[in-house]
């Protein structure tokens, strides 16, 4: 989105190289403890470090009659597995995968069935 920016939690583990903290819903390119450095607006200016995790992204779809429900069948189906993961507003979840982390865990076939059924979006970035 033009214009728009995510605020990303950090902690300095150099004098000019941060580690990422939070788990990104919206920043394509950068997961849960990849280093990056900043510019003087203090905004991402590079990945300098991969970390080897992926983030799983669902968006679920604000219209659909039954949101509220998968929203706690994905709630609970998520907490099960341990991952760390983050809600923003009810209807977008971040979730961190790290190095060997199954992809192919039983959430991926409960996000590809609510996707058939147009409830949702999801993807993976690295």
């Amino acid at each position: 989105m033009d214009g728009w920016r995510e605020q990303l939690w950090t902690r300095r583990v150099a004098p000019d190289r941060f580690e990422i903290t939070c788990l990104p819903f919206f920043t394509y390119g950068i997961c849960h403890r990849d280093v990056v450095t900043i510019d003087d607006r203090h905004l991402v200016s590079a990945v300098v470090e991969k970390s080897g995790h992926s983030t799983l992204r669902v968006a679920l779809v604000r219209e659909h009659p039954h949101r509220d429900r998968f929203h706690e069948l994905l709630h609970g189906e998520v907490a099960a597995t341990g991952l760390a993961h983050e809600w923003l507003q009810g209807t977008y979840l971040s979730v961190d995968l790290p190095p060997g982390a199954d992809a192919q865990n039983p959430l991926v076939k409960i996000l590809t069935g609510l996707e058939e059924e147009g409830a949702l979006l999801w993807e993976i970035d690295s």
